[in-house]
């Protein structure tokens, strides 16, 4: 059975392939078009994904779209009915968003050359939620677990809560639009002064500078309620219709403010861009963030109460919360936790495809333990660019190479590591990373002025051999994806500064050996020269969406002041 996943015409717009249960590829059409949270009908993610398959349009059984026009339908109608006064464009817009989803066979007629015909009875449609919490349950290694999924909105639901068992997802509560954990984290994140869409990172980042002073004032914003869900006051936000994200005509995310009047009375004028960030800023970010940990503790206690499971799944927007997530298991009674790689909306195409091929089609279960499913290139295709380019480089085999580049790491260069299949996710996981030194005092310096140009304020992560977890941070479980911040032992701080967060903590990744072989072997080189099993890894781009190919690597390194670039068994150098 061959499954494509689509997530269309939502923020990072993405696919999937699935050839009798296993996922042979996944990736974001934003690593093509080069446009961040690219939003429009991915084609050239489809056509990738069934080209690793090595399979056409006419293989495929089913078309799952994660997006159901028809979900809660009646709810929408009589909440724009309650709601005149919001933007009628908006209304419009969202309206045509649906009817462009409900037009999937068009889209895969058109790219296809096939007859519209050919897709009628293979097209899926799978509810926003419900694909999350697929893309994490069914992908996970549990054959039971609760589930949650938590975003800003999709399909009109806001947050989802389920049980797994087996091939099924039993869906037990959900929450209305506009009552929204990422509505909420957003509103502030643009009273911070960070309006773009996807900002909330920073404000994630910014909160450990800061004082959570203002929870209590923040207990009127969003009330915790005796179901073991919320609700906004939604006195605090713009009118849903007229707040709410939008795209624009190059499919671009765009996020009209969501805060009210009201909102900027009590907490304060939207910070300028070029305004600095004061203490009250700092303490605000640390009270959001404090605020959306204490409701996501109350959403997992009432579900764990509800399941009495130990283990549970989590996917959505706000799932991306790295911080809130490495303090489940501290704050909850569930003891272990899984967020796949693509917790966002990218892995709506991955839920999608998982939903069919499990919920309705009852197909064995494979867990995913791997997020390397993007495009990968030979040694042969990138010295062929290099060379029409006039690039000097050299080759070297593995073992030479490790030691190559970890002596130039040693003397303080920062690496662009481009090295196998491409992560699906927003986090950069040893395929396409740009590398450091994290003994360094002075490497997130060096590499803010020579590549990132990012806020002073935002870490940069550790990836640590998976043996070493426990030596270095006070958790020892498994973060494959780097979608958990945990503390890092006070004794070892002061060796590893560079991914050492103001407060104590890394967002790590733990590196194994089995799934990233190339890269577990060079931080191993790294920890036999220096004794620490870690290297500093970020996302190798500059305020670009990852880059892909081997063109898109050297373009980032002559442009910045990178020191070395590897991509595969070849390096190039200053």
């Amino acid at each position: 059975m061959i499954i494509v996943g689509i997530n269309a015409y939502h923020a990072d717009a993405s696919a999937a392939i699935f050839v009798n249960g296993k996922m042979v590829a996944a990736i974001e059409e934003e690593r093509f078009t080069r446009v961040k949270h690219w939003a429009g009908f991915p084609q050239l993610a489809i056509k990738f994904c069934l080209q690793e398959a090595g399979v056409s349009f006419k293989d495929v059984d089913f078309f799952a779209i994660g997006r159901d026009p028809k979900a809660k339908f009646l709810k929408k109608i009589l909440y724009l009915a309650a709601n005149p006064s919001g933007s009628f464009k908006t209304v419009k817009d969202r309206l045509g968003n649906s009817k462009k989803v409900s037009s999937i066979q068009k889209e895969l007629s058109e790219i296809s050359g096939l007859p519209e015909e050919d897709f009628t009875h293979k097209v899926r449609n799978v509810e926003h939620h419900r694909s999350h919490l697929a893309s994490a349950f069914f992908a996970s290694p549990f054959e039971e677990a609760a589930c949650l999924s938590i975003d800003g909105s999709g399909d009109f639901s806001t947050t989802m809560t389920g049980i797994g068992k087996g091939n099924h997802i039993k869906v037990l509560q959900s929450v209305d639009f506009p009552h929204s954990i990422g509505i909420f984290y957003t509103a502030f994140t643009q009273l911070l002064g960070f309006p773009h869409y996807g900002d909330e990172y920073k404000v994630m980042g910014m909160a450990p500078y800061g004082e959570p002073k203002y929870v209590d004032a923040l207990y009127d914003v969003i009330k915790l309620t005796g179901d073991g869900l919320f609700k906004l006051n939604l006195e605090y936000f713009r009118k849903g219709t007229s707040g709410v994200i939008g795209y624009d005509e190059n499919h671009v995310p765009v996020v009209a403010p969501m805060y009210s009047e009201h909102m900027v009375k009590k907490f304060g004028a939207v910070r300028l861009k070029e305004e600095p960030l004061s203490q009250y800023h700092k303490d605000l970010a640390a009270s959001v963030q404090r605020m959306t940990e204490l409701v996501i503790f109350h959403i997992l206690n009432h579900l764990h109460a509800a399941t009495g499971l130990d283990k549970v799944c989590i996917a959505g927007g706000v799932a991306q919360n790295s911080v809130a997530n490495g303090k489940i298991t501290r704050n909850t009674p569930f003891k272990e936790v899984y967020i796949p790689s693509a917790g966002h909306d990218a892995g709506i195409s991955m839920g999608a495809a998982l939903y069919v091929q499990h919920q309705e089609k009852d197909q064995p279960r494979h867990a995913i333990y791997s997020a390397y499913t993007g495009s990968r290139y030979d040694n042969a295709v990138i010295r062929k660019m290099l060379d029409e380019k006039n690039i000097a480089y050299t080759q070297y085999d593995g073992e030479q190479l490790y030691d190559v580049v970890t002596d130039r790491l040693i003397n303080g260069g920062v690496v662009g590591w481009f090295s196998g299949r491409a992560e699906f996710g927003p986090r950069a996981l040893g395929g396409r990373s740009i590398i450091a030194d994290p003994r360094r005092n002075d490497a997130k310096e060096l590499l803010n002025s020579k590549i990132k140009r990012r806020e002073s304020f935002r870490p940069f992560a550790p990836s640590i051999l998976k043996e070493y977890v426990a030596e270095y941070f006070e958790l020892d479980e498994a973060v494959p994806f780097m979608e958990k911040v945990f503390p890092i032992k006070k004794e070892k701080q002061a060796s590893i500064p560079a991914v050492t967060h103001v407060d104590g903590t890394g967002r790590l990744q733990s590196v194994d050996k089995e799934i990233s072989p190339a890269y577990y072997a060079l931080i191993d080189t790294f920890r036999k020269k220096t004794g620490v099993p870690i290297l500093l890894n970020t996302s190798f781009n500059e305020n670009e969406p990852i880059v892909n190919t081997p063109e898109e690597a050297l373009a980032c390194y002559l442009r910045t002041s990178m020191d070395m670039l590897v991509m595969e068994n070849i390096v190039v150098s200053r």
